[in-house]
C-alpha cells in the first residue's frame, strides 16, 4: 500500500484566523490611526493664494516696456538652431524694448550640457545681457525660474520646454515666448488697454 497524503480538511483552514484579520485588537488600532490620518489628509483647503496687486484688472499692469525676459537654456538653443540674433528678434517680437534676463541656474546648465551647447553658452555670457544671482540650493533651471515668476510677475519667460510652459501657464498674468517656425512667437501676451 502506498503512503497516505496528509492534506488539510476545509474547513478547518476555515476557521483560522490570519495575522491581518480586522477582528484581532492589534489590527483594529492600527486602522483607526490610518483612518486619522486620511482625514487629516482630505480637509478642505479654505485659503486661496495670494494674488499680485498687477493682476487687479483683466492683464498684468506690471508687463511695461521695457519688458524683462528671462531667458532658460533650451530657448537660447533652439536660437542657435533656427540662427536668430536674440535682442532684434525679440524686438521684432515684442515691438518694444527688451531686456534679456540669464539666471545663474541657466548658466550652470549650460556649462553642464558641454560642448554641443558652446555657442549657446557663448550668447548667454554675452555682457548686453542682464544676469541674476540665485540664493537657492541645486541649479535647476525650471525650478528657478518658476518661482521667480511666482514671486514677480515682472517677467516674460522665453522657453520651449513643454513641461515649464506648462507650469508657467498656471500662473496667471505671465506670458510665454517661444520659438516657433523660425522666429519668436509670444503666448497671452494681452493688448494695450483700451482709453
Amino acid at each position: 500500500m502506498g503512503v497516505q497524503k496528509k492534506t488539510r480538511k476545509f474547513a478547518t483552514v476555515k476557521r483560522m484566523i490570519g495575522q491581518r484579520d480586522s477582528r484581532l485588537k492589534k489590527n483594529q488600532d492600527k486602522g483607526e490611526i490610518e483612518s486619522k490620518k486620511k482625514a487629516k489628509g482630505n480637509e478642505v483647503v479654505r485659503e486661496i493664494p495670494q494674488v499680485s496687486s498687477s493682476l487687479f484688472f483683466q492683464y498684468n499692469t506690471a508687463l511695461v516696456p521695457p519688458y524683462s525676459i528671462l531667458v532658460d537654456t533650451n530657448f537660447l538653443s533652439h536660437t542657435v538652431q533656427h540662427k536668430l540674433e536674440l535682442l532684434s528678434t525679440m524686438m521684432d517680437c515684442l515691438y518694444a524694448k527688451c531686456i534679456p534676463i540669464i539666471t545663474d541656474c541657466v548658466m550652470a546648465e549650460l556649462e553642464k550640457l558641454g560642448q554641443k551647447y558652446r555657442i549657446a553658452l557663448r550668447i548667454a555670457r554675452d555682457e548686453r545681457w542682464e544676469r541674476l544671482k540665485c540664493d537657492h540650493k541645486g541649479v535647476y533651471a525650471d525650478d528657478c525660474l518658476v518661482d521667480r515668476v511666482m514671486k514677480h510677475k515682472i517677467y516674460i519667460v522665453a522657453t520651449n520646454d513643454r513641461d515649464l510652459k506648462r507650469r508657467i501657464r498656471k500662473i496667471p498674468g505671465v506670458p510665454i515666448m517661444s520659438v516657433a517656425r523660425g522666429k519668436y512667437v509670444i503666448e497671452r501676451l494681452p493688448d494695450a488697454p483700451e482709453k
